[in-house]
């Protein structure tokens, strides 16, 4: 299952090339997969508030064209799998074409405020397997 969301490129995410800036697709996954989990019933703010936290473990990015200033870009996230204390999302980036422009993956922990892993709980594991 996955969901989308669409980011229209600010000048100020771009570098002196014109392209969008290599790290700002980080701040575009994470906003694509916060959508993703308040789109299933529960947002990050109210899972925080439970006392859960998904720090990113790993992150992946493949860059395979540039997006510029003013281009409408599509977000396509989806969960991969679902460990016992881990969850991967995986990221397309997409121009009004169609055309993948950069595809990544992130790897999140549950940990609690103490920063110690813990298992996911069953209602947020359905949660984000839902459609």
């Amino acid at each position: 299952m996955s969901d989308t969301i669409q980011v229209r490129v600010r000048y100020a995410e771009t570098d002196n090339m014109g392209y969008v800036y290599y790290a700002n697709y980080l701040e575009y996954f994470e906003m694509a997969r916060t959508e993703y989990i308040r789109k299933r019933g529960k947002s990050y703010k109210e899972i925080e508030e439970e006392g859960f936290l998904l720090p990113v473990i790993e992150v992946w990015t493949k860059y395979k064209k540039p997006a510029r200033y003013d281009d409408l870009l599509t977000i396509e996230t989806e969960v991969i799998s679902i460990g016992k204390a881990s969850i991967r999302f995986n990221y397309f980036v997409r121009n009004e074409a169609g055309e993948i422009l950069t595809e990544g993956e992130t790897k999140h922990a549950l940990v609690n405020k103490e920063g110690n892993i813990i298992p996911f709980p069953e209602e947020i594991r359905q949660k984000l397997l839902t459609s």
